[in-house]
């Protein structure tokens, strides 16, 4: 094995996970990570917060630092893979440069999902997923200048958050029905709805953008119904889409990602995938999934590496997730699709701390808790071991938490 090359493709938080577990399981070889990017892996969740409002800067946001990956003899080379060869094991860089492999490692996370509108080209109007893109984007974050973000969603809310925050004028444009319609129940939508609502932010839904309008620079978002939202900065938050085209053309297994089993093994064996761009099943919810989270991401890559290494550790994680915005954090257990009873545990309507239950069946499979971190691990507990509940006494704030079961 000290003569083998592990490559690791992307660097992700899956990559900088995958990298390190590898060592603890008695990798020997040589450990490559490829990224695009000329930086070491960074954490994503602060670039639309702490980042972009310049309380940390780029160091402050590696995963681990420099010193780090030397000390555990992990390389690293910038640049783009552009083909994979299976037969050869070998894979081919943009610049020319060709890399031979043992063992592969795919974690290729995934890309904003573009809108195609006419303008979007125009200056000022910025998608937000890298360093490179809050780079951009903070020459036009100025105090009493209009930013209109294109989607209503956690990303979309959270930047407009942190714009609010910064002292720009915000309006959130957002196509469903309600914001965040696509990930929670309506009790969810109408609590951020009103506390954006009260911090000043304007939320506009059911509104279909039409065009970016503007001669070099952005001027106004237009939508279908004839409205226009004068803006001197967009950010467009429509969602991502893994990078699965790489697996693709080398033959390998995808459906919504590259298809992987529970050791992060695809239908090579000598290549795993882990991350945003990787499709596993879940045996909690008995399905097939993509999931986009830093939690799954640092899980999966821990299971794949013991696989490089011949061991078997399957990764069977509750999903989980978090969104900061205001004061309030914002903490997800499980995923909530399929549920037909939702409980509310506190005060919605009027608060800015409490508990949505999303139960299918009489049985919990998600909780959203706002401010409320008991909840949160109770709902992971509950939920991973599918443990009996009475939604009668999640709701009564009487019994304390840690005697809801």
């Amino acid at each position: 094995m000290s003569n083998q090359v592990c490559l690791i493709i992307g660097a992700s938080h899956a990559a900088a996970q995958l990298a390190t577990s590898l060592r603890q399981e008695g990798w020997q070889g040589q450990i490559t990570i490829i990224g695009d990017e000329p930086y070491l892996p960074y954490h994503r969740p602060p670039l639309s917060k702490t980042f972009l409002a310049g309380d940390k800067d780029i160091d402050d946001l590696l995963i681990r630092p420099a010193s780090f990956y030397e000390k555990s003899a992990i390389q690293f080379k910038q640049g783009r893979v552009t083909a994979l060869d299976r037969q050869q094991q070998k894979v081919t860089l943009n610049d020319g440069t060709q890399l031979h492999y043992d063992k592969l490692a795919l974690c290729l996370g995934a890309r904003v999902r573009t809108a195609g509108l006419t303008g979007e080209n125009l200056a000022g109007v910025h998608y937000l997923r890298n360093i490179a893109d809050i780079q951009a984007i903070k020459p036009y974050v100025v105090q009493g200048k209009r930013a209109v973000i294109i989607g209503g969603g956690y990303i979309g809310l959270e930047t407009a958050a942190s714009l609010k925050k910064l002292g720009m004028d915000v309006v959130v444009l957002e196509m469903a029905e309600r914001v965040l319609q696509r990930v929670t129940a309506p009790e969810m939508s109408e609590f951020y709805t009103r506390i954006h609502q009260q911090q000043g932010v304007a939320i506009y839904t059911q509104m279909t953008v039409s065009e970016i309008v503007g001669e070099e620079q952005v001027r106004a978002v237009k939508c279908a119904d004839g409205r226009e939202f004068l803006a001197d900065l967009v950010i467009i938050g429509i969602g991502v889409v893994p990078n699965v085209e790489l697996a693709e053309q080398a033959g390998l297994e995808v459906n919504n990602g590259i298809v992987v089993d529970e050791f992060g093994q695809t239908n090579d064996a000598n290549i795993v995938a882990a991350g945003d761009c990787a499709n596993h099943f879940n045996a909690i919810y008995g399905r097939r999934m993509r999931l986009e989270s830093v939690p799954n991401a640092s899980d999966q890559a821990k299971s794949a590496a013991a696989a490089i290494c011949g061991v078997h550790k399957p990764y069977k994680s509750l999903p989980w997730f978090w969104s900061d915005q205001y004061d309030l954090k914002l903490q997800i257990a499980g995923l909530s699709q399929g549920y037909d009873q939702v409980v509310i545990r506190g005060d919605s309507l009027n608060g800015r701390s409490f508990a949505a239950f999303y139960l299918q069946q009489g049985k919990l499979i998600a909780a959203d808790c706002i401010n409320r971190p008991q909840e949160f691990m109770l709902s992971k507990k509950i939920i991973a071991e599918s443990l009996a509940i009475d939604a009668a006494r999640l709701v009564d704030e009487s019994i304390p938490v840690k005697e809801l079961v």
